[in-house]
């Protein structure tokens, strides 16, 4: 799996994050418990953080040239 599967699985996620933190305060203004919701929420966010790690130790692998910049930001 290379470097972009990784870039837009984690981008995936955030999207899905995203929509299962809404659902949480759904349910929460209904009176309705979260507790499962918000245990799903921790390991979806665990699963991007495992995620994100495995793309930075990818990007230190490749030694890409944009190494330490910013996307349209400045070389100091």
């Amino acid at each position: 799996m290379g470097l972009d599967h990784f870039r837009s699985k984690i981008e995936h996620m955030r999207i899905q994050v995203g929509k299962q933190r809404r659902e949480i305060l759904q349910l929460q203004r209904a009176g309705i418990s979260t507790a499962s919701a918000e245990l799903l929420l921790q390991r979806m966010l665990a699963k991007i953080d495992g995620l994100c790690d495995e793309r930075d130790r990818l990007k230190k692998e490749d030694g890409s040239p944009m190494k330490g910049r910013v996307l349209g930001g400045r070389s100091w």
